[in-house]
């Protein structure tokens, strides 16, 4: 008896990922350093200048990293409650922090103890930031407040009181000393000018704003806030520019490229988005293993830092030249250990008696249910959750064996509500695939031949017979739509094309038909 083929299983062609200069770039990070926190990391921020360490601020303290180095190298524990917003100044020399205590300090970076702390709000203080100037404060507090402080005196300069609800976002103009912007969980942005006592312009996000973010130019404002990012022209009045909808939960945190080309958003859904600053399609995207917080890039964007609410702070270094090459092939390292097996390569002579030995055969469970002729349990096998939902190509090559031994209709009959509801969900989902349209327009026609009986006795498999037919009408209209597309390019493309020129029968003078002959005499009118 010949011995049991396996039922074959087809490889089809995959569509390989669109490699551009935005995948290139951001995939060369190497693999993410985590560091455990004591808490939520809510805020991260690189030093303006070398080395560009960065401060983390997470639960009660702050903690200042090299970068490369995975333990802290400085430490700010002098806060009696959690620690917001820790911020460096542009020389990098003094860094500021809020507090769920409603104090602001400020820190020698070189120091331990606080050199100044600013008291006058009643609220948790979430919003810290220096002016361009290096000489002043802005912060925001969950009182509903901003408020503007002179460092050398400690003193409080301006209190602004025009939102109504928590201020949780704020970011202060690098190139005017005066201006700063600040969001609110009012679903507000407001413009203010140090030089007058109100707002001097008001956007509304629409959504608790969580972060904002001014372009280098700073003619543009960008509000993060719901599930939106949107983008603001400071220029024309506050006027809306784009409203961007790609993450599935809150947008937590944004920041900018070193080039200022490419846009950065975070959100809850665990999910880093970049944006082309051009047309603001996304051109990659980072995936992590929680909710993030927050988020920063080093200058050049040498570093990728992501703090999560599960206390992790992930850090991402870019790969060397060198590593870069290495990892394309370009340098090929030697294996580890190297294996030889005895007498695999010998080569048998001509007097040699070979005897084979007997490869015992591991059939898959479907291929054993075949082999005793029990086909609707081959199917079921086939139908596994995790066989259809990641390999569909299995349970189609097990229809089309089942189709040529001419038993598919035995597999498909007698099925219960449930197994009906399994397999209908299965051809709504695989049947227009160009890929396994022939085998699964077959078994779905038998379905309805074999069930049609009990249509309408049972609304689930009803439910699911109507989203069959509305899948089949679209994919109809789509093919008619591209006939026709087809169609005009036909006709352009025939118009474009170069006409070939009819040569014409000449007569036995010499002459093409129909030319007349000047020298000869010419027929007068009568």
């Amino acid at each position: 008896m010949a011995s049991y083929k396996p039922t074959k299983i087809p490889v089809y062609p995959k569509l390989g990922e669109k490699v551009t200069q935005d995948t290139l770039y951001w995939k060369n990070y190497k693999a993410p350093v985590q560091i455990k926190e004591f808490g939520s990391v809510t805020h991260i921020d690189f030093s303006p200048v070398a080395p560009h360490n960065f401060a983390v601020t997470a639960f009660t303290r702050i903690h200042i990293y090299g970068p490369f180095s995975q333990e802290p190298i400085k430490a700010f524990t002098r806060f009696k409650d959690t620690a917001y917003s820790g911020r460096f100044r542009s020389d990098g020399q003094l860094l500021v922090a809020g507090c769920e205590d409603s104090v602001v300090r400020l820190f020698d970076v070189n120091g331990k103890v606080a050199l100044r702390m600013f008291k006058g709000h009643t609220k948790a203080v979430h919003v810290t930031d220096f002016t361009s100037d290096r000489y002043q404060i802005v912060t925001g507090s969950d009182d509903y407040t901003c408020r503007l402080w002179d460092i050398p005196n400690a003193t409080e300069l301006t209190s602004y009181q025009e939102h109504t609800d928590y201020i949780r976002c704020g970011v202060t103009s690098k190139l005017n000393r005066d201006l700063f912007i600040t969001g609110s969980y009012d679903h507000t942005l407001k413009l203010f000018d140090a030089r007058v006592d109100k707002s001097v312009m008001t956007m509304n996000h629409g959504q608790p704003v969580e972060s904002v973010l001014l372009y280098h130019s700073e003619g543009l404002l960008v509000s993060a806030g719901g599930r939106y990012v949107k983008v603001w022209d400071l220029l024309k009045g506050g006027q809306p520019l784009v409203s961007l909808r790609n993450h599935h939960k809150t947008v937590t945190c944004l920041c900018l490229s070193s080039s200022g080309q490419r846009l950065l958003s975070a959100s809850l859904d665990r999910h880093v988005k970049v944006y082309n600053t051009t047309n603001y399609k996304v051109v990659h995207n980072f995936d992590y293993a929680s909710s993030i917080l927050s988020l920063a890039l080093a200058p050049e964007d040498e570093t990728l830092t992501v703090g999560m609410t599960n206390g992790i702070l992930s850090i991402k270094h870019r790969k060397s030249p060198e590593e870069s090459n290495e990892q394309s092939g370009q340098h090929r390292r030697r294996p580890a250990y190297r294996v030889f097996v005895k007498g695999k390569n010998y080569i048998p002579k001509q007097d040699d008696y070979l005897v084979s030995k007997h490869v015992k055969q591991h059939l898959a469970k479907y291929d054993k249910y075949l082999k005793h002729f029990n086909v609707t349990k081959a199917l079921d096998a086939a139908m596994e959750s995790w066989t259809r939902r990641r390999n569909p190509e299995i349970p189609v090559a097990v229809i089309k064996e089942l189709d040529r031994r001419g038993t598919l209709k035995n597999a498909l009959a007698g099925r219960d509500e449930k197994q009906v509801s399994q397999l209908l969900n299965f051809l709504i989902g695989n049947l227009v695939d160009i890929r396994f349209a022939p085998v699964l327009v077959i078994a779905a026609e038998m379905i309805l031949d074999i069930y049609k009986s009990v249509i309408g006795q049972s609304s689930i498999v009803d439910s699911q017979l109507l989203r069959l037919q509305d899948l089949l009408e679209r994919e109809i209209d789509y093919q008619q739509d591209l006939l026709e597309v087809l169609g005009m390019l036909d006709t352009v493309f025939a118009s474009r094309l170069p006409r070939k020129e009819v040569p014409c029968p000449v007569g036995s003078n010499g002459l093409a038909e129909g030319e007349a002959s000047t020298s000869g005499p010419q027929l007068q009118a009568t």
